[in-house]
């Protein structure tokens, strides 16, 4: 006899056909005796599953919704997971450009099928989290799958990448995909500059495997994400928080030169935390971009601006 936990798969995805199963042919699919059969069908129905059933001689089982449920048991914990998941690939969380209508209609979906309990709980979950709508640069599925399967084929790859100096061709060796927050990066030894190198996924396009293969060179370190976050966010690094009065999609594509997050706080504003090397560069830039800020955090940064403001009044000034 099975184990009680594949009995349970198996006898789900015999009663998500939607059809009326009588009592002795749906023990002989299962292979298990009438009275484990059921056993397990009133286990069914304690986790809040509507099995139906008629007695007598042509008893039958059926379950109600059969067709909307998936032949699969998930823990508690799972179930919780899950939904967060999708919801959370819905308010674009995961920096990947999926449609956010699909995410909503899957986790719907989902949460029909649960039983009534663990419905409540997820319903409870959802209601307590608030999903940020600040955007980031997304990245498109395509991008992400062609790079993937170059990664599993070891093969290499040629792209177009746009950074701070500009549009580039690149032809690289492309190990791992990492995620840091909502952005996305491949670290791949490229072979024009010899080195190790990462790219944002949101600043390449076109990628194409080509049909040169490579055996995998050995990483430079052992923890890929953990060195690309020391590099991108180390403690050397300023972190700079602003007040933008602008959206948050306007801001994330006009300020896209610079490291950090973005929280909408409004159709008009957002708040956003850059992490720089320098404050000479963030200044720099909000300067080219025209956007109107309030500084926020630290008052070193305010003041930096203060001083060269006076500075370039000063400019103006008749000598």
């Amino acid at each position: 006899m099975t184990a009680p936990r594949e009995r349970m798969l198996r006898l789900l995805s015999l009663l998500q056909t939607g059809r009326q199963w009588p009592a002795a042919e749906l023990a002989t699919a299962m292979e298990v005796p009438p009275r484990t059969l059921r056993r397990d069908l009133d286990h069914l129905r304690t986790l809040g599953y509507p099995v139906e059933s008629t007695r007598g001689p042509g008893g039958n089982y059926r379950l109600v919704a059969g067709g909307a449920l998936p032949p699969l048991m998930l823990e508690h914990d799972e179930a919780v997971a899950t939904v967060l998941g999708l919801r959370l690939a819905a308010a674009g969380g995961t920096g990947i450009d999926l449609t956010a209508e699909s995410a909503d209609r899957a986790a719907a979906k989902l949460r029909r099928v649960l039983p009534a309990a663990l419905r409540r709980r997820t319903d409870e979950m959802l209601a307590a989290v608030e999903f940020g709508s600040g955007e980031q640069p997304r990245v498109a599925p395509d991008v992400l799958n062609v790079l993937a399967a170059a990664i599993a084929a070891r093969r290499c790859l040629e792209f177009a990448y746009t950074a701070k100096g500009g549009p580039s061709s690149r032809t690289v060796e492309p190990m791992r995909l990492v995620q840091l927050g909502r952005r996305w990066y491949l670290y791949a030894w490229d072979l024009d500059r010899r080195d190790w190198r990462s790219f944002r996924l949101d600043r390449i396009t076109a990628p194409k495997t080509t049909a040169v293969a490579f055996e995998p060179r050995a990483l430079p370190v052992d923890d890929v994400a953990a060195h690309l976050q020391e590099r991108f966010h180390s403690p050397k690094s300023l972190r700079i928080t602003l007040t933008l009065h602008v959206g948050a999609s306007e801001a994330a594509a006009r300020l896209h030169r610079i490291d950090g997050s973005f929280e909408a706080l409004g159709d008009h504003r957002c708040r956003y935390v850059a992490y720089v090397d320098s404050f000479e560069w963030l200044a720099v830039v909000l300067t080219l971009t025209d956007i109107g800020f309030t500084v926020e955090e630290p008052a070193e940064f305010g003041e930096y601006l203060a001083r060269t403001g006076r500075r370039l009044l000063r400019a103006t000034e008749p000598g």
